[in-house]
């Protein structure tokens, strides 16, 4: 005899009400963080132009906020998308090392 899975029963209007209420109670539960936010962005700005190696910045600014792929930076900085993927990943590395602590 072939196993056959029962399906799971669809969620009830009882269901959605108690998820409804659940997001309604956080949502006016939840405090308001925008003072963390500008520390980290802050100390992001600090960091950024502190710790980070000056290929680490520019590569992070080109991927990060002109959107670059990693492809592209590599053919506009003349190196392999290998090299670009491990500037980009140990810039991230430095970033969260000293950003973990900063909230």
């Amino acid at each position: 005899m072939g196993s056959y899975r029962t399906a799971r029963p669809a969620l009830t209007r009882r269901d959605n009400e108690f998820l409804g209420d659940m997001a309604a109670w956080e949502q006016s539960h939840s405090g308001d963080n925008s003072e963390q936010l500008a520390r980290l962005r802050r100390n992001l700005r600090r960091v950024w132009e502190a710790e980070l190696t000056a290929r680490q910045s520019q590569m992070l600014h080109m991927y990060y906020e002109q959107g670059l792929s990693m492809p592209q930076i590599a053919g506009e900085l003349g190196i392999t998308k290998s090299a670009v993927s491990r500037t980009l990943s140990r810039g991230r590395s430095r970033l969260k090392r000293y950003l973990q602590y900063s909230l």
